[in-house]
């Protein structure tokens, strides 16, 4: 079964996704179509391999573009390559927000003066 692009988000992604509106979904929609006609164009025509006088170097603005647009839009989110189950998820975001106290430095001892030793 394939994993898609819902599959692989985060519950709080997913929600922020879906608040934003059907605008932000046809926008998702618009970059994926516009990358993928691109990476078929630079596969497939030596032409939009090369580079043009006018605009520079095409796959950068045929695939790249498009690519980092998409992943802009998605607030620069990196690819989760485990799954995480809820559990873990949730210890893992616990333990980064164990409280607002802020760190103290603790009372030193006292020093005990010693005798400088003796040099010859």
């Amino acid at each position: 079964m394939p994993v898609t692009a819902a599959d692989t988000r985060s519950a709080a992604d997913q929600a922020d996704f879906i608040q934003a509106g059907f605008v932000r979904a046809d926008l998702d929609t618009a970059l994926r179509y516009a990358l993928a006609i691109g990476a078929l164009l630079v596969l497939m025509l030596p032409a939009a391999r090369g580079s043009q006088s006018a605009i520079g170097w095409l796959p950068m603005w045929l695939v790249a573009m498009p690519a980092m647009a998409w992943w802009a839009l998605h607030r620069f989110r990196l690819p989760s390559w485990r799954r995480v189950a809820p559990a873990e998820a949730g210890q893992a975001v616990r333990r980064r927000r164990r409280g607002a106290v802020q760190a103290r430095r603790r009372a030193r001892p006292a020093v005990i003066a010693r005798p400088l030793p003796r040099v010859a």
